[in-house]
């Protein structure tokens, strides 16, 4: 056990940030007499002088300042850990489990979890970052509160956010783009595919057009858009993730006479939606208004 108590520490606090005894007394509601005993006691404890005499006044010693540093992180964990314990008290959730598609778009998903973060400091958050059926599979085992899926979930309902445009592309040197017309399916079927593994641990999807004949599997979407960049093959991969490579000219849209562009439907769905405590709720609030601020600035229209 500590031999000197967080409200010694306190009361040292409020005499140093009120310039003395008598007004820390009246600030925080304590008679002189108890707070010089406090801190008294807490030099006798410690074995060091924390205060001396400046005047009529005093201040810390240069051992007090380093001490009362350190203190304060203290007396800050403790307001933190009363406020979070109050807001448990009110129902607040402790943590908040989110699975998000990698086809949601990354800063709608940072700037929804900075919007929470901002009002929901001490809530712990996990995202889970899933592909295909991942995050259905989380919302059937109970594990996760919110998903963000372009699946549908038998025996859930899923509120609509945002259509994701997935866009075949490959890098401009690649031999694909090198036939110099327009192109079929039957031309990709020669060339490589990469596409991204379900994360699902026992009923893994496999979605899109999947016919040719070499194929990479990789676990993550940046994986795939990275050798994509590289010139390792071609993908769809969504449009949202594309902007700064299209414009720099390091991928290029495979010119399809058809599928060249696919749209899948992205919606948000709550594990109980009728239980979900005010964390939960808000997140949802957050993700829904990025997804929406999303559609607004509507990035690559040109794309046909």
């Amino acid at each position: 056990m500590s031999r000197v108590t967080l409200a010694q520490w306190q009361m040292l606090a409020a005499v140093v940030d009120h310039g003395g005894f008598a007004r820390a007394a009246e600030a925080i509601h304590k008679s002189p007499s108890t707070l010089n005993h406090a801190v008294h006691k807490l030099e006798e404890q410690l074995g060091v002088r924390v205060l001396e005499p400046a005047g009529r006044q005093v201040r810390l010693t240069e051992a007090g300042e380093m001490l009362l540093r350190r203190a304060r992180q203290l007396i800050e964990s403790a307001e933190a850990l009363e406020d979070v314990a109050g807001s448990l008290a009110e129902g607040l959730e402790a943590e908040v489990v989110l699975a998000v598609d990698q086809v949601f778009p990354s800063d709608a998903l940072a700037r929804a979890l900075a919007t929470f973060s901002a009002a929901f400091p001490h809530v712990r958050v996990q995202l889970h970052e899933t592909v295909l059926n991942g995050g259905i599979e989380m919302l059937y085992d109970g594990s996760a509160d919110l998903v963000i899926s372009g699946l549908s979930a038998q025996g859930f309902l899923g509120e609509p956010l945002v259509t994701v445009r997935f866009v075949a592309v490959a890098h401009p040197d690649h031999p694909l783009h090198g036939l110099g017309r327009t192109l079929d399916l039957r031309d990709l079927v020669q060339h490589r595919q990469l596409v991204v593994r379900d994360s699902a641990q026992r009923q893994s999807l496999d979605s899109g057009w999947l016919k040719a004949e070499q194929r990479w599997t990789v676990s993550h979407l940046e994986t795939s858009i990275d050798m994509v960049k590289r010139g390792l093959g071609f993908a769809w991969l969504p449009e949202t993730r594309l902007g700064e490579a299209l414009e720099a000219g390091r991928l290029a849209p495979l010119p399809l006479a058809a599928g060249g562009i696919r749209e899948i439907p992205v919606q948000l769905i709550h594990r109980d939606r009728d239980r979900a405590g005010p964390a939960t709720r808000a997140m949802a609030e957050a993700l829904a208004t990025e997804a929406m601020r999303c559609l607004d600035e509507a990035p690559f229209e040109g794309i046909e």
